[in-house]
């Protein structure tokens, strides 16, 4: 379940095992969060596995290039075991991805507050699906030896190996907020010692020897299909903004718009005053606009820099608190206004309500990602609203999973293109292309076009 401890298990066990070993880090779903812990920890960019998301032959096929010249791959659940996009099959679950990467799966139990009981659960969780390859468990939060002896004589006997059990230690806790964890950058200073006090952990109270048994039993996958070679597009560059309030980003994006020809340059909003020479396009994803409002509203020269870009044509493509920074006004928690971009009608606030599900999603018309009637999934996952979500440039067109009804979102006004969701290049090939495409058509007709210093790109 979520909460009981995967998220911290799992960056130990990288950071114990990155010393002397290669390893791949993964997150299955739509989290932003989680893999930057594993990113830190592996010296690797971590990838989200998402079923639903992504074709199956997609997926494994993802795993597989990232995996590439890995000892090991670690793999961070989702939730529950078996929770995902609904819950009368496993679509877009754990136990979904790991049956199709044919992958041995390590339950993380909070033994806290129980002792037979515990291996009722492991007992439910390995019959509910026997498809499933349910390897071991590892007990979490355990209160003394004694206790951890007794969980794991109830696990083994219904047959489950236990691989150790990590005491109860408040220091492991990762603190949380409205999104989720906080983020890597946030905690710059603690999450070094966080990491190696959760590798201590794991090194003093897993069996690592039965851990890479598990790994080596994983089922053989195909030859990964061979990565089409980056096409050449002059040197488009986009321009991602990336730092503590632009932060949620899939990796593969970024893989796909390289093999698309693009030059990725990240700049940060909060500090830079100007953006990277020669971009071509601008890339702003989620994170945590509404905590940095001020100081966004503060650097005049960025927000000066990125309007001129938008005004100019540049192709624009923002989701989620990308959006909220295109805004003309963002409304923080606190109830204070400051001033944003302007590109985008209307205001941002903080609601206190969150609005999370999956996002399937039709183009109303031609825009700089997809022509009118393509389609893509991704996800929405915010406590914030927009003012003006009716704009008369409707981006989207999305059936409501519930209700069946369709509903419109977002706004694509010529190359601009912003919404509330974070959509996975992987769900559509012609994504990645269509934006390298118009950045690459801007950039042909405003060769001397700079938005730095007025000075032109040599």
């Amino acid at each position: 379940m979520s909460g009981s401890g995967k998220s911290t298990i799992t960056s130990g066990l990288i950071a114990a095992l990155a010393p002397a070993n290669t390893v791949q880090g993964f997150k299955v779903g739509p989290d932003y969060i989680d893999p930057m812990y594993h990113t830190l920890a592996s010296g690797r960019p971590a990838h989200n596995l998402d079923s639903w998301m992504l074709r199956h032959d997609d997926l494994i096929a993802l795993f597989q290039r990232g995996s590439q010249n890995a000892d090991i791959a670690i793999i961070e659940g989702v939730m529950g075991l078996y929770d995902g996009y609904e819950a009368k099959t496993e679509i877009g679950s754990t136990a979904e991805v790991a049956k199709l990467l044919r992958a041995p799966v390590i339950l993380v139990l909070d033994a806290s507050r129980m002792a037979r009981s515990a291996g009722a659960i492991v007992q439910g969780f390995r019959d509910y699906d026997p498809d499933l390859n349910l390897a071991g468990v590892i007990c979490n939060r355990v209160g003394s030896e004694q206790h951890a002896a007794w969980v794991t004589e109830a696990i083994e006997a219904v047959g489950v190996p236990v691989l150790g059990c990590i005491p109860r230690n408040p220091g492991l806790n990762l603190p949380e907020r409205h999104l989720g964890l906080y983020t890597v950058a946030e905690r710059e200073g603690e999450v070094h010692q966080f990491l190696e006090a959760a590798a201590v952990a794991v090194h003093s109270h897993i069996d690592m020897t039965r851990l890479w048994d598990m790994a080596n039993s994983a089922g053989k996958l195909p030859p990964a299909p061979a990565r089409p070679a980056p096409q050449a597009t002059n040197g488009v560059r986009i321009a991602v903004a990336r730092d503590e309030a632009f932060c949620f980003y899939y990796a593969d994006n970024f893989d796909r718009l390289r093999d698309a020809g693009a030059e990725i340059a990240f700049f940060s909003p909060l500090r830079d005053e100007a953006l990277p020479e020669g971009c071509a396009g601008l890339y702003f994803g989620g994170g945590y606009p509404e905590l940095y409002a001020a100081i966004l509203a503060g650097n005049l020269p960025m927000l000066s820099a990125v309007r001129d870009a938008i005004t100019s044509g540049v192709p624009t493509y923002a989701e989620c608190g990308g959006l909220m920074y295109l805004a003309q006004q963002l409304i923080d928690a606190d109830g204070q206004s400051h001033e944003m971009m302007g590109a985008v009608a209307g205001t941002t606030a903080m609601v206190g309500r969150m609005t999370l599900g999956y996002r399937d999603v039709t183009a109303a018309s031609d825009n700089v990602l997809m022509k009118a009637w393509e389609s893509a999934r991704g996800h929405e996952f915010h406590y914030s609203a927009w003012a003006d979500d009716q704009p008369t440039a409707t981006a989207y067109k999305v059936v409501s999973r519930r209700s069946g009804e369709s509903y419109t979102a977002g706004i694509a006004d010529g190359n601009l293109l912003a919404s509330y969701i974070h959509l996975h290049f992987g769900s559509n090939p012609n994504i990645a292309r269509n934006f390298v495409d118009a950045c690459q058509t801007w950039a042909q007709a405003n060769s001397q076009t700079n938005f730095n210093q007025g000075q032109p790109i040599p």
